[in-house]
């Protein structure tokens, strides 16, 4: 009930302020300035001079002192040397008052600006942080729309892209179901049919092909389905993940080895092995062998997977992470594949807030270093 009334007061309190930046700010000046100013006069009249003989009193009048001696009142005007009045020659109590006139002033301005800047670019700082955690979490909790009639519709207007974002991955992601089933279908039937071949060539050279087909099949969709962004967070032993799947490679008869250690890392734990996997496979498959070393740091985790192959060219180290690129020496039905390997490991480093690099080793060879920052999730 308490929270309730403080809700309704807040409420009303809000309704009294402007509802635009410019409205908010145009009031937040004239509070400073008049502030400043009531401020700085009543330095000024506390501080003003008093001489003990001659008492102020008003202008061409005498004052009682003065009177009392029968002298005549001073002239109004320049002063016995022929100069006005002004502040180097204004008693140091008054100069006093005036430096601390605009001393008030200018920290009084400057402290209300400055919360001020602070208190209107608020809703923009949330606005900016909510677009930089889409890229990694699509369904995060839309933004509160409230603030000044530009942050609300701001707000809104973000809300609304977001659910269209989210529309469109659903109806993507049931069009990728649907052809990946209409896809297997006829390769499924392909499969029976190379069974019933009597000649035992064709039939090797059938399921080679089928199976090639459906590898590239199953990573285009894929690719097209981006894994959606839905996995869960989980705080993950990455060392242990490297070094069971370098068990699985090993049982299957490739050399893999694990070095380095790692600390737990909050990452998608099913997206992180297949960006492993992709990373290692591509390792065995140009290189005959790979090596997966764990830098750890207080910051990120560098994972690096290095095989001796013959590398890439220098020009080529980056159009291989494009989608469906391939260099020309892997275009052979023994080693190449759709070109989405390196393609769907660098995006999901990416969704983990890091980037892949490759580099060709100093002894030959490639390596692809994925860097996962701790702060990523």
């Amino acid at each position: 009930m308490a929270a309730l009334r403080a809700g309704r007061l807040g409420a009303v309190a809000r309704r009294g302020l402007p509802d635009t930046l410019f409205g908010r700010l145009a009031l937040l000046l004239i509070v400073a300035v008049i502030a400043s100013h009531v401020l700085a006069l009543t330095l000024m009249f506390e501080l003003r001079p008093a001489h003990p003989e001659h008492p102020p009193g008003p202008p061409g009048l005498p004052s009682p002192a003065m009177a009392a001696a029968g002298r005549p009142p001073p002239p109004p005007g320049p002063g016995p040397r022929g100069e006005r009045p002004g502040f180097w020659n204004a008693p140091p109590a008054l100069q006093l008052g005036l430096l601390l006139d605009i001393s008030v002033r200018l920290a009084a301005l400057v402290a209300v600006a400055w919360w001020a800047a602070r208190w209107l670019s608020r809703p923009m700082h949330r606005l900016a942080t909510a677009a930089q955690e889409l890229g990694r979490n699509i369904h995060r909790p839309p933004l509160p729309e409230d603030g000044t009639l530009e942050c609300r519709d701001a707000s809104r207007v973000f809300n609304r892209m977001q659910a269209h974002i989210r529309q469109q991955l659903a109806e993507r992601d049931r069009f990728v179901a649907a052809v990946s089933h209409d896809l297997r279908t006829p390769l499924t039937r392909l499969r029976l049919r190379t069974e019933s071949l009597d000649d035992a060539r064709a039939q090797q050279l059938f399921r080679r092909d089928i199976a090639e087909m459906d590898a590239m099949i199953a990573s285009t969709l894929d690719y097209l389905r981006g894994a959606a962004g839905a996995e869960a967070w989980v705080l993950l032993d990455v060392q242990a993940l490297a070094e069971s799947m370098a068990d699985d490679q090993v049982a299957m008869g490739h050399r893999i080895t694990v070095a380095g250690q790692a600390a737990p890392l909050r990452v998608q734990a099913v997206a992180l092995r297949r960006c492993l996997d992709n990373l290692v496979g591509n390792a065995v498959r140009y290189g005959g062998s790979a090596e997966v070393t764990l830098h750890d740091a207080a910051d990120a985790l560098t994972i690096e997977v290095r095989d001796h192959g013959p590398g890439l060219p220098p020009e080529e180290l980056e159009r291989v992470l494009e989608p469906f690129y391939r260099v020309e020496a892997s275009r052979n039905r023994q080693s190449g594949g759709a070109g989405l390997g390196l393609t769907i490991a660098s995006d999901i480093v990416r969704r983990h807030g890091g980037q892949l690099v490759l580099r060709n080793a100093a002894g030959g060879g490639l390596v692809a270093a994925a860097r996962l920052p701790r702060t990523a999730a």
